[in-house]
């Protein structure tokens, strides 16, 4: 058996894996089901009771105005006058226009306005799966001495390293791949029957297949970035330490204190704010302690991010952690 076959076998095999991906997936069935619960299809029945129950707030809202101004009448005089305005006429009285029956309707799915936000959920779920898998998988051959029997009949140490990295790699896509087309299927699914698909149009389907190509690309560079912090600490422990630290010390604490020092766009230091550029294609940030006033009002100044800006961060963060992963497996004692 070939080193990469061994690999991935040893890695589909993992009890830690297969519960991990199991939960994974679970957690995306349960958006998907949630989904499709809270939504409901839109047709002639829907849009009348809409209309009849926005008619009923506006009813009930005339009479309350009507009986508010018949007190301020009688309050005329009294102590109470104080209450109400000098002439009663002026006091508010609810029209049709703030009652549209669109703010009535029962929530229904339009697969073109919302699975945006579904392919995010998805690219978070796995992403964060991937990187927990890939710190696994390495640093438990470390943790384990599984890497140095290895290497006693497979001296070729960055051979190993790399087939490992490879065959999570190729592992890792896969299972992207195929549950992305589930997911789409899925949605597709709930919007033809709880929702709508009448917008989607050839330019909408390849937008959202290029948002979930940005996916797997997300899923790939989180499972890489684990699987080399692990090969450097050599215990899976220190990759998911890495992680809280720069969530919790690094991004939190350096963001509280830019923007305590009024900073401009502490925001940007954020790694949500990067994997959103990446996902959405571009986000804006803005500095509101730099309003430019004008006619307009305040026009604040403004940072905008863009996936080619978040897709170079990335880029950059797994070359320096897998290559100096490689680098350091070149030299150091496997002991």
């Amino acid at each position: 058996m070939s080193l990469y076959k061994a690999e991935t076998r040893r890695l589909v095999k993992r009890r830690f894996t297969r519960w991990l991906v199991i939960g994974s997936l679970f957690a995306l069935a349960a958006v998907a089901v949630g989904t499709a619960v809270t939504n409901s299809k839109v047709g002639p029945e829907q849009i009348a009771a809409a209309q009849a129950e926005a008619e009923r707030y506006y009813q009930e809202s005339v009479r309350y105005a009507e009986q508010d101004r018949l007190r301020c009448e009688a309050a005329k005089g009294t102590p109470e006058a104080g209450q109400y305005p000098a002439d009663c006429g002026q006091m508010y009285t609810p029209s049709r226009e703030d009652y549209g029956y669109q703010g009535y309707m029962t929530p229904t799915f339009d697969f073109r306005e919302e699975f945006g936000n579904m392919v995010v959920t998805l690219a978070a779920i796995l992403a964060l799966a991937a990187f927990v898998i890939g710190a696994s998988y390495v640093g438990a051959e470390w943790s384990t001495g599984g890497m140095m029997n290895l290497l006693l009949w497979r001296p070729k140490r960055l051979q190993v390293l790399t087939t490992k990295l490879l065959a999570l790699l190729v592992s890792l896509a896969v299972l992207t791949v195929l549950t992305a087309v589930a997911w789409t299927g899925a949605f597709a699914l709930i919007a033809n029957l709880r929702g709508s698909l009448d917008s989607m149009t050839s330019g909408a389907w390849q937008s959202f297949a290029l948002m979930e190509l940005r996916a797997l690309g997300l899923v790939l560079a989180a499972g890489a970035i684990g699987f080399g912090i692990a090969s450097l600490g050599r215990h899976t422990a220190l990759a998911l330490g890495a992680v809280v630290g720069l969530l919790v010390v690094f991004q939190f604490g350096l963001v509280t204190v830019l923007s305590m020092a009024e900073v401009k766009f502490a925001e940007a230091w954020l790694l949500p704010i990067w994997v959103m550029a990446w996902m959405s294609k571009t986000v804006t940030i803005e500095d509101f302690n730099s309003c430019n006033y004008s006619a307009d009002g305040c026009r604040p100044d403004q940072l905008t991010l863009t996936w080619p800006m978040a897709g170079g961060a990335m880029v950059v963060a797994v070359v320096l952690v897998v290559g100096t992963a490689l680098w350091t497996m070149r030299s150091r004692d496997i002991t």
